[in-house]
C-alpha cells in the first residue's frame, strides 16, 4: 500500500470521535481522517484538530458533506441510527465505499435498499458489527469451527448492559426512545444476534421473544424523587445507585476520580468537575431515571430456533453489576463456556479434563469493545489495502441477518410471544 486509506467521518459522537477516529490516529500512516461532519461546532473542532484536517473540508452537517465532490475513499457514517438510510444512499451514489455504524437502519425496508444500492454501484459497505475482531470471539469463532464438541445442540448467550450503562445510554442517552433510535434489541443487541449467526455459520428459522420496560418508569420512582437529580431530597438520592452524581462525578468512573473518556465525553466534550457539573445541572444526563422519556426494555429474552435443529437462548439484562457478555455452547461430545469480559474461555470435551484459554491481549484489555473497535480498523486496512481474506469481515449482506433476526424478535414480544417464521418475516420487506 504506497499511499493512507482516506477517510471521511460524519457523525462526531462517541463512535465518530472516539472509537475510530482515535484508533485511525494510531494506524495514521496507513489511514487518514481527511473530511468531517457534525451539527456540533465544538465537536467538528476538535476533530480537526486532532486530525489536521483541512478546514474547507470540515461541514457543519452530513448531507453538506456528501453532497461535495467525494472527498476521500471511504466514509464512516456514524450518526444516529434513523439517519443512516439516506445518508448511505446518497454516498454510495457518489462513489464511496461505506463503514456503516451499527444498526444499518431500523427499518428492514431500508437495509435491504442500502444492500442493493451497494451492490448496484459496486460499492462495499461494512457494519460496525465490532465483536466479530475481538481476540476472545475470534477465538471461540477458531474453537467451534474446530469441531472438538461434536454437533453444536444447544447455545445460551447473555448480554448483561450494566445498570449503570443502560442508565447512562438507554435511559437517558441517545438510544432511550424507539421512535428516536431504535428497539433496544437492535440498537444494542444486533451485534449479539450477528455473532451468535456468525459463530454458528447458521440461520434463523423460527424465534420467539418476550420483554419489557419493567423498572425505568415514573411508578417505580421512590416517593418524593424529583426530576432532577440535583434537585432531588438528600435523602433518597443517597439511596438512589442511578444518582447521577454517584456516577459521573464521585464514582470509580466519575470525573473526580480521573476519569475523562466514555462516558464522560458523552456528557461534555473536554470533561472537567466544573463542566461535567454543570451539564448534569441543565442536560440530560442529570436526569431521574424515573423520569425520562424512555420507552425500550430493560429486559428481554429470545429463544431461536436454527437450521440442523440448534436451538439458542439469548438473555439481554440491565440489572447486573458491571458490563458483561458470556456464552455457554453445549455439544455432543463437549461443552464451551465463555466469558468475554473475564477473556476467558473453557472447553470441556466429555471424560476429558477442562482447558482454558486466555483471551487478554493488550489489545483487548484496552477497552472499546475488548479489542473490536482497534480490530475493526486493522481489518478495513487490511480488506481496502492489500488482503481481502479475513473471515471477520462484517459485508452487509451477511450483517443484515442480524437485524432481521432482532427486528423479529421486537415484533414478537409486541405481540405477546407470537411464534416469527423468518423466511415469511424477511420476504414482507
Amino acid at each position: 500500500m504506497n499511499k493512507p486509506i482516506t477517510v471521511a467521518i460524519v457523525g462526531l459522537g462517541n463512535r465518530g470521535m472516539y472509537a475510530y477516529g482515535s484508533r485511525i490516529l494510531e494506524k495514521n500512516d496507513e489511514i487518514k481522517v481527511v473530511a468531517a461532519a457534525d451539527v456540533d461546532s465544538e465537536r467538528l473542532a476538535l476533530m480537526a484538530k486532532n486530525h489536521n484536517i483541512d478546514p474547507k473540508n470540515c461541514f457543519n452537517s452530513a448531507d453538506e458533506l456528501i453532497a461535495q465532490p467525494k472527498l476521500a475513499d471511504l466514509l464512516f457514517i456514524c450518526t444516529q441510527d434513523k439517519d443512516h438510510y439516506k445518508e448511505a444512499i446518497e454516498a454510495l451514489k457518489k462513489g464511496y465505499h461505506l463503514i456503516l455504524e451499527k444498526p444499518i437502519s431500523p427499518s428492514l425496508k431500508e437495509c435491504k435498499e442500502i444492500a442493493q444500492t451497494a451492490k448496484k454501484y459496486d460499492r462495499q459497505v461494512l457494519v460496525c458489527h465490532v465483536l466479530r475482531y475481538t481476540p476472545f470471539y475470534s477465538k471461540l469463532k477458531e474453537i467451534v469451527d474446530s469441531n472438538v464438541i461434536g454437533d453444536i445442540i444447544t447455545v445460551n448467550a447473555e448480554e448483561c448492559v450494566g445498570y449503570w450503562h443502560q442508565a447512562h445510554s438507554f435511559v437517558r442517552g441517545n438510544w432511550r426512545n424507539t421512535e428516536e433510535s431504535a428497539p433496544m434489541i437492535l440498537a444494542k443487541c444486533c451485534h449479539d444476534m450477528d455473532i451468535l449467526l456468525w459463530l454458528l455459520d447458521k440461520k434463523c428459522v423460527k424465534l420467539t421473544s418476550f420483554g419489557s420496560l419493567k423498572h425505568f418508569k415514573a411508578e417505580k420512582a421512590p416517593k418524593g424523587a424529583a426530576d432532577r437529580c440535583f434537585d432531588c431530597p438528600a435523602d433518597v438520592r443517597a439511596k438512589c445507585p442511578y444518582d447521577c452524581e454517584k456516577f459521573y462525578l464521585d464514582g470509580p468512573r466519575g470525573i473526580k476520580a480521573g476519569a475523562v473518556n466514555w462516558p464522560q465525553k458523552v456528557v461534555s466534550v473536554a470533561p472537567t468537575v466544573e463542566n461535567v457539573t454543570e451539564a448534569l445541572k441543565t442536560g440530560r444526563f442529570g436526569r431521574c431515571v424515573y423520569h425520562c422519556d424512555n420507552d425500550v426494555v430493560d429486559n428481554q429474552i429470545v429463544n431461536m430456533l436454527l437450521e440442523d435443529d440448534i436451538t439458542v437462548n439469548f438473555t439481554m439484562s440491565a440489572f447486573n453489576p458491571t458490563i458483561r457478555r458470556t456464552i455457554r455452547i453445549r455439544g455432543c461430545f463437549g461443552e464451551i463456556l465463555g466469558d468475554m469480559e473475564g477473556h476467558t474461555i473453557t472447553v470441556t470435551e466429555f471424560g476429558k479434563a477442562p482447558i482454558t484459554y486466555d483471551t487478554q491481549t493488550k489489545e483487548s484489555s484496552r477497552g472499546g469493545h475488548g479489542g473490536g473497535d482497534t480490530g475493526l480498523i486493522q481489518s478495513i486496512i487490511d480488506f481496502f489495502g492489500y488482503d481481502k481474506t479475513s473471515k471477520a469481515v462484517t459485508y452487509i449482506d451477511k450483517s443484515i441477518e442480524s437485524h432481521f433476526v432482532a427486528l423479529a424478535a421486537d415484533y414478537s414480544r409486541l405481540n405477546g410471544g407470537e411464534l416469527v417464521d423468518m423466511e415469511e418475516w424477511t420476504n414482507r420487506f
